[in-house]
């Protein structure tokens, strides 16, 4: 008998076994990295909005009525997007006491963080 060349069925069914069983293996390791991204992508945007803040207060004296109000003001160019949310009218103003304004900001997602705290009390 002679062989022409190719793969046969099961060499083929092999091959694609051990291909799904790496994919298997790979996804749940993609979606961790994924998530580690966007936490830390929100870790950033609430350290710069938060900065923002700050000195949008030590500028002007008081806190920003809303958020959009540092955008006006030219702190910020655009209100950033919520990395979790994508969104970026999903940010939750915390007031500053007694003082008023905006003294803080949350995420908007109510989903809970790897190190086990919601995201939007970080």
């Amino acid at each position: 008998m002679q062989r022409d060349g190719g793969y046969t069925l099961l060499e083929l069914l092999i091959v694609i076994t051990i291909v799904g069983t790496l994919a298997t293996l790979a996804e749940p390791l993609w979606e961790q990295s994924v998530l580690k991204a966007r936490e830390a992508a929100l870790r950033r945007t609430l350290f710069t909005m938060r900065d923002v803040i700050d000195q949008y207060r030590a500028d002007r004296g008081g806190y920003p009525v809303s958020l959009r109000d540092m955008v006006q003001a030219g702190y910020l160019r655009v209100l950033p997007i919520d990395p979790l949310t994508k969104s970026s009218a999903t940010w939750q103003e915390i007031p500053a006491e007694p003082e008023g304004g905006v003294g803080d900001v949350h995420s908007g997602s109510r989903l809970i963080g790897s190190d086990g705290t919601p995201y939007n009390h970080w």
